[in-house]
């Protein structure tokens, strides 16, 4: 990545420009927000909470998720140029980034998470991100909800018309005016583990929840038959 690129990315009027465009292109979605009631009464009465997405999904409930700035929740975030850019945009939502990934700064970010967490009630991990592999649920996240005490809180973005990129997860960015679902499932609460083997089995049973709620063959998706109506 060019010095220019980088220098782009990490300007703060340039920061807030695409958080103003991501805004207003947001505001064409048509919302429909299923199973919010239940994590939010446990939040509001004390209990900590771990919202848990796809990277391939998160674009889409940006907008949506300024609803949640009076909890300041907090997001780990990669110390990469992208993610200095995306950072930006979490911040001018309300939320609280943490820099750091698996692969650098992993360990002090998931610290700060688990602070964050503890001190607001909510926090937001993605599970595979940032570089993958598609739909494999990283340690952290499980690791964070249990050093919080939180229960996980798996969620899912559906469109009904949007663009799939060519990428490692394929990531998808919905149409203007596409109707947008973003579905709660419902809460996971873990048990501590007693050793590493009970830990992977937590970390697999969270991943196998969670991946019925990925696209994985966007093309199969669009192909699908419209339903006939009845007549």
């Amino acid at each position: 990545m060019g010095k220019l690129t980088k220098t782009l990315l990490t300007s703060s009027p340039f920061q807030g420009f695409v958080y103003r465009c991501i805004r207003l292109y947001s505001a064409t979605f048509r919302f429909t927000v299923e199973n919010e009631a239940p994590w939010m009464a446990r939040v509001k009465n004390g209990g900590n909470v771990l919202l848990c997405v796809w990277h391939q999904q998160f674009f889409s409930a940006i907008r949506y998720f300024k609803n949640y700035k009076p909890y300041a929740p907090a997001l780990m975030i990669s110390k990469s140029a992208d993610g200095d850019l995306i950072a930006g945009v979490a911040s001018r939502t309300g939320w609280r980034p943490a820099r750091g990934s698996s692969s650098r700064g992993g360990k002090s970010a998931m610290m700060e998470v688990m602070e964050k967490l503890k001190e607001t009630g909510l926090a937001a991990h993605i599970m595979d991100g940032p570089r993958g592999p598609m739909g494999k649920v990283k340690a952290g996240a499980i690791s964070i909800a249990l050093a919080a005490d939180a229960v996980i809180v798996p969620f899912y973005v559906s469109a009904d018309k949007a663009w799939y990129f060519n990428s490692w997860d394929k990531f998808f960015i919905p149409k203007p005016f596409a109707r947008v679902t973003l579905h709660y499932d419902n809460m996971i609460s873990l048990s501590p583990p007693d050793s590493d083997t009970e830990f992977e089995v937590l970390r697999q049973s969270v991943e196998t929840q969670m991946r019925p709620g990925l696209i994985q063959n966007p093309s199969a998706r669009k192909k699908q038959p419209k339903p006939k109506k009845n007549n």
